[in-house]
Parts: C-alpha cells; sequence; structure tokens
C-alpha cells in the first residue's frame, strides 16, 4: 500500500512538473492515470496479482503519467523500472525530453539508461582494423573517401564526440559497412581485456548502476523469454510496457522459427573445407574440437537427408501452381518421416552448432595472439571466424526450428506450420527452388504468463488502442492474462475535443469493397475529397489497388507522394515542405502508415479511409488461427477478424488528431459500417468525433 508521505510526494512532485511546463493545462485523465498506476504498483488492489492494463487516449500525457506513477514507488523498494517501447521514436523522446525533464524537475535522484541489443554498437577494434588492415575485409583497393569516413568516425569516438553506437553516428554509414564494424558476442568477448573499454560494454555496465532502462519490447522478452541476463530478475522489476498491443506479436515473433530445408550439401561441405585450413591455424591442442565438429556435421547430414529425399515426392502435391509460394500442414501435421527425424535432427543441430562455439573461441584466441601474422594469414582467419560465425547460426535455426517441429500437436493445433519455395525471380538460377521450413505458435500468452507476468514484481501496460470494440477481453487473451484476477483494466478519454474538432463522413458508395468494381469506385470518388489546399493522407489496405488509384489519378492531374516511390522519411519531408508552402499535399500509403505516422497541425487535416483494414486470410498464420478457433467450435470472423479490424480502425483513425488545436475530417469509402451488423460496433469504438453518414 502506498503511505501517506508516498502519496504526498507524488503530488508535490506533480505540483513541481506542472510549474515547469509552458502553457500547462489541467488534465484531469493524467490525475487518475498516476494514482491509478501507482495503487496497482503498491499492491492496494492485490498484493500478488500487481498488473494492470490501461488504455489512455492520445494528450493524456500517459508518459508522464507511468514515470511519476512507478518511480517514487520504485525507488523507495529499491526496485527497477523498465520501460519498454516498441518504437525508436518513442525510446528517443523518453531517454532526450521525459526522463531528463523528471530528473531536472523532480528532485528524485535516479539514473536513466537506454540498453540496447549489441549489434546497435560499433566494435572499436575493428573500425582500427579496417583503418590499419583494410585488405583484410576487402578482395580490392577500398575507396579513398570510404577510408576517410572510417578516419573521421574513429577520430569522433576517440574525442568522445560520438558513442560508438549506429543511433548516435555523426554521419551516414550503409548497412554493408555498419554490418562489419558491429560489435558480435565472439570477437567483442568481455573477457578480452582490451575488449572492456569498447562502445558495448561501456553502455552494459551502466545497467548496473540505472535506477530506470529504457529497452525494445524485443530485447525485453528476449531476456525474459530465452535467459538473456542482461536485464534484473523479473521480480526486482517494475515494467511499464508502452505501446503495449505490439506485445503479443512480438512475443510470438521471438518464439518462431525457420531454417532451409533443401539443398544443405552445399554450405556443409564448404564448412567440412574449412575444418581442413583450421586444422593448419589452430594448435595441436584443437585437433579434438576439429574432428568432432566434424562428426557432428555428418550427424546432423544424415539426420537430415531423409527429409531433403523425401520433398521431390511431396512438391508435386503442395504446390499446384507456379504461382504458390506457401503450402501450410493443416493442423501442423507433419509427413510421419519428419515427425520421427525431428528429434534426431534438433538434437544432431544443438551439437553442431556447441562445436562451432567452441572452436569460434579457439579461433579468436589464436587470431589475437597473432601478432606478427602475415596480412594473408590475418585475412584467413578472419575469413574462418566468419564463416565458422555463419555455420553456427545455421545450426541454430535448425536446432530452434526441429525443437518446435518435435513437439507434438493435437486438434485444435497450438502451432501454424508451413513450407515455403522462392519465387521463379529468385529461383532463376537455380535447377530447383529453395525450400524454407517454418513453425511458430498461435499465441504466446502461456510463455508470457509463465515467465513475464507470474514473476515480475509489477507490470503496467499501456496504450492508445488496447480494446477491441470497447472491451479488454481480446487484449486479455492474446496477453494470457484471462486467469488473473487481481489484473486492473482502465480507460482513460482523450481530453481532445473530438466533436468540436474533426467529423467522420461516410459518403454514399456504388458498390463494397468486396465487389470487383471498388476500384473504380475509388477513382471515381476520391477526386471530389482531395480539391482542397491541404494536408491529406490516403490509407489503402492493398498495395495494388494503392497503386492503380495513384495511375489513374495522376492522369487526370493530381500530384501525389506514393509509398514505396521514396523512403518514407523522404516522402514526409516533401509533405511537409509543401503544405508550410501553402500547398497541396497528398500522401498515399498502406497498413504500415496507420500507425506511428505523427502529421500534427496543418500537415493532416483531411484524412481518408479508403476500406476496412480486414486482414486477408491467406497467410499460413492467418489460416491456422482461423482453423484453430474453427476446431473448437467458434467462429472466426467474430472472434478473429472484427476484433483486430475494429483496433486497426481506431489507430488509423488516430492519425488525425495528434495535439489539443488539431482539426479536420475523416472520410471512410467503406459502406460496411452501415450495412453489416458490426458496423455500428465499429463506429461506437471510435472517439467522438461529429457523424455525418450520407445513407
Amino acid at each position: 500500500m502506498l503511505t501517506d508521505a508516498q502519496k504526498q510526494q507524488i503530488r508535490t512532485i506533480h505540483q513541481q512538473l506542472k510549474c515547469q511546463l509552458p502553457g500547462y493545462q489541467p488534465r484531469p485523465a493524467q490525475n487518475k492515470l498516476i494514482a491509478e498506476i501507482a495503487s496497482i504498483i503498491a499492491g492496494h488492489y492485490d498484493r500478488h496479482d500487481r498488473i494492470g492494463l490501461i488504455e489512455a487516449g492520445t494528450g493524456t500525457g500517459k508518459s508522464l503519467a507511468y514515470i511519476l506513477g512507478t518511480l517514487p514507488y520504485a525507488l523507495s523498494q529499491k526496485k527497477t523500472v523498465i520501460i519498454a517501447t516498441a518504437t525508436v521514436a518513442l525510446q528517443e523522446q523518453l531517454v532526450t525530453k521525459d526522463l531528463p525533464f523528471f530528473h531536472q524537475h523532480s528532485g528524485l535522484s535516479f539514473n536513466f539508461t537506454l540498453v540496447k541489443g549489441r549489434q546497435r554498437y560499433a566494435c572499436i577494434e575493428r573500425l582500427q582494423q579496417h583503418i590499419q588492415q583494410p585488405m583484410l575485409f576487402a578482395s580490392t583497393a577500398p575507396e579513398p573517401e570510404h577510408q576517410r569516413l572510417l578516419q573521421r568516425l574513429w577520430e569522433a569516438w576517440r574525442e568522445r564526440r560520438w558513442l560508438g553506437d549506429r543511433d548516435s553516428l555523426p554521419e551516414p554509414v550503409s548497412d554493408a559497412l555498419w554490418f562489419s564494424l558491429q560489435a558480435d558476442a565472439h570477437h567483442c568477448s568481455k573477457t578480452q581485456r582490451r575488449h572492456l573499454t569498447c562502445p558495448f560494454h561501456l553502455a552494459r555496465a551502466e545497467i548496473i548502476d540505472s535506477q530506470v532502462l529504457v529497452v525494445n519490447h524485443s530485447l525485453l522478452l528476449s531476456d525474459i523469454l530465452t535467459g538473456g541476463g542482461v536485464l534484473p530478475a523479473p521480480a526486482d522489476c517494475i515494467y511499464v510496457i508502452d505501446e503495449a498491443h505490439h506485445l503479443a506479436v512480438c512475443g510470438r515473433e521471438l518464439l518462431s522459427a525457420s531454417a532451409q530445408v533443401s539443398d544443405n550439401a552445399q554450405w556443409l561441405e564448404k564448412l567440412r573445407k574449412n575444418l581442413q585450413t583450421l586444422q593448419a591455424i589452430l594448435p595441436d591442442t584443437s585437433l579434438r574440437d576439429i574432428l568432432k565438429l566434424d562428426d557432428t556435421v555428418s550427424d546432423f547430414h544424415a539426420a537430415l537427408k531423409p527429409v531433403e529425399r523425401s520433398l521431390p515426392g511431396f512438391l508435386s502435391q503442395w504446390f499446384v501452381s507456379k504461382e504458390q509460394t506457401d503450402y501450410r500442414f493443416k493442423h501442423a501435421a507433419l509427413p510421419k518421416l519428419w515427425q520421427q527425424q525431428a528429434q534426431v535432427i534438433w538434437q544432431s543441430a544443438q551439437k553442431a552448432a556447441g562445436s562451432c562455439e567452441k572452436l569460434l573461441t579457439e579461433l579468436q584466441t589464436t587470431v589475437a595472439e597473432q601478432k606478427s601474422a602475415t596480412a594473408k594469414a590475418a585475412k584467413q582467419g578472419y575469413t574462418l571466424l566468419q564463416e565458422l560465425a555463419y555455420a553456427r547460426q545455421r545450426f541454430e535455426q535448425q536446432h530452434t526450428l526441429w525443437q518446435l517441429l518435435h513437439q507434438e500437436q493435437k486438434e485444435p493445433a497450438w502451432q501454424a506450420r508451413w513450407i515455403s519455395k522462392d519465387i521463379p525471380e529468385q529461383a532463376v538460377d537455380r535447377a530447383s527452388p529453395l525450400l524454407h521450413l517454418h513453425a511458430t505458435p498461435l499465441s504466446a500468452s502461456l510463455p508470457l504468463e509463465t515467465a513475464f507476468f507470474s514473476q515480475a514484481f509489477a507490470v503496467i501496460l499501456c496504450s492508445a488502442t488496447l480494446t477491441a470494440l470497447n472491451s479488454f477481453d481480446y487484449a486479455k487473451r492474446e496477453l494470457g492474462l484471462t486467469e488473473h484476477a487481481g489484473l486492473q483494466c482502465l480507460q482513460v478519454d482523450s481530453p481532445f475535443a473530438y466533436h468540436e474538432k474533426a467529423e467522420i463522413l461516410l459518403p454514399k458508395t456504388r458498390c463494397e469493397p468486396t465487389d470487383p468494381a471498388f476500384t473504380d469506385e475509388l477513382i471515381r470518388l476520391l477526386p471530389a475529397y482531395l480539391t482542397e489546399k491541404e494536408g491529406s493522407l490516403v490509407l489503402f489496405a492493398s498495395y495494388w489497388q494503392m497503386q492503380q488509384v495513384a495511375t489513374a489519378l495522376r492522369q487526370s492531374g493530381f500530384s501525389l507522394l506514393v509509398q514505396g516511390e521514396a523512403s518514407r522519411q523522404a516522402l514526409l519531408q516533401l509533405h511537409a515542405q509543401q503544405v508550410k508552402a501553402g500547398n497541396k499535399s497528398i500522401l498515399m500509403g498502406t497498413q504500415s502508415f496507420s500507425e506511428g505516422l505523427d502529421l500534427p497541425g496543418d500537415l493532416l487535416t483531411n484524412l481518408i479511409i479508403t476500406k476496412l483494414p480486414f486482414a486477408v486470410p491467406t497467410s499460413p498464420l492467418e489460416e491456422a488461427l482461423s482453423e484453430a478457433i474453427s476446431a473448437r467450435g467458434g467462429n472466426a470472423f467474430l472472434q478473429l477478424s472484427i476484433p483486430a479490424t475494429a483496433k486497426k480502425l481506431v489507430q488509423s483513425c488516430g492519425r488525425l488528431l495528434r495535439q489539443e488545436h488539431d482539426h479536420g475530417r475523416i472520410v471512410i469509402l467503406d459502406r460496411r459500417l452501415v450495412s453489416k451488423t458490426y458496423g455500428k460496433a465499429m463506429l461506437d469504438a471510435l472517439p467522438p468525433f461529429r457523424r455525418r453518414i450520407e445513407y
């Protein structure tokens, strides 16, 4: 329970922060958020289930609310606050704006750190090697400008103008160059003294002294679900999961696996040849480990061969057309031979990965100790390190995949399993297409519940879109929270005057989006709603349909900024330039533009949604989800499609009003909001905009 002194401390800090915010407006919603979050984590509602699902609308000030609602109590209990977000933009806002402001004006003493994955950091030793021995990393002489860039990076690091991470680079670096510079577990081991002051290890050392850690969802769940050991134990942490509507999908992706199931002989044979070279480089004491890896490679290949031999007999049954790229195994039922081989494949792959790991360590030590090696010998050593690391990764993929496939499935299955092949353009130079096998759990709810929610001291999950059709039931099922009796669910409305600031317009259309004539209908209707000099965003559910409409509108004289024709950032910059110059600007995008796109003020006053964002149930995962619901006697459309679409529609409409003084209209060209029984529920789940329905 919060003591009276703790409650007063929170009130005092809140008052201090208000005084420092320019143009502060009273926010009753924020006050409610702070009080409820503090009560949940202090065990006011339940001493064991300190979990809250909180939907907070745009403009409620939830970032400041959850910092104030958690941090004073966390410091008093010596708990670490971990804030997890889905986007880089929100992480940057927290560590460059919100937390520094709170630290300056709250009077609390604490440290905060942004925790990123290893691949976001450069290895400074590799940077120096690029400069001193460029031929180690290239087959031809590097460009002079390339070398000058590397020299500038080294000087920026030495003078502490660069933190050694990708996000603070003083100038752009290509993906290919960064890949050759980034830290990895073997080359940048903390056990080697010369790497103790590397950017990655310096950043990790800050975790120990920080009371607030900012991470992304993937790093958080990877650490919890796979035992990464980077973050403190869940029992010692108070978690704030912002943008929590992404968490379930992120968990499922982390628990998924895929691996190449055909044509493995080529890379395995290359690995065997590399073992012969390794024998000449490594000391005699490593011979036993080299022979062991050779044996485990043979065992793995022997285990996988029956599966590869069976493929030709199945492919003509599974892939009935040249265009088909996926075949899903109904109810996750694999061919009997594959199911029988699964255990021996994953066990042999695990042993091979372990043997690669051991030799990588030995080779790294040898390369580091060869100070007087010739340039040719040094390059050979680094090449072998890359090849061994690549082989280890391939074995780990096979191990993870076949371990999942070893788990038997009964109807209704809890996994989706499918095989995919390269499309003809990708396989043009091959006698047969490459085949990959995939497995993914239909839900991450059980692992999330057992490894996370049941172990954490307290968890606050918040988002502007956690409910579906004004209910938290969908989120509870996705996250595995249905059995948590102490779970607190809270909706806090946005302070925006939706009814005054914007309207939803449903124009009369001639046909529904399922009609083949709907694309022509969009081409007929859209010009009437794109005439004003304003910032417009047109959202499509289909990339193909967007292209067809864009082509037709351009022929009619419209100037358009279309997703895919330039980078997202470039399109947004052009859009902003045109609007600020007083000109009309029309952005066109698909579903990825319906979330995380921030166009405040005049940058967006006209939002057009061409079609309700129903997911087309053609992907193997979506088909498997529908199949599992039907197998339980449920209705996949009502239980899966309707709630998911309602959430996406709320997110799409959320693009319009981003600040209190924003205004505009939303045009929805999908008559199913009027003609179908679910339409009214979807409209009622939206913020209280004015409505104009022309039916």
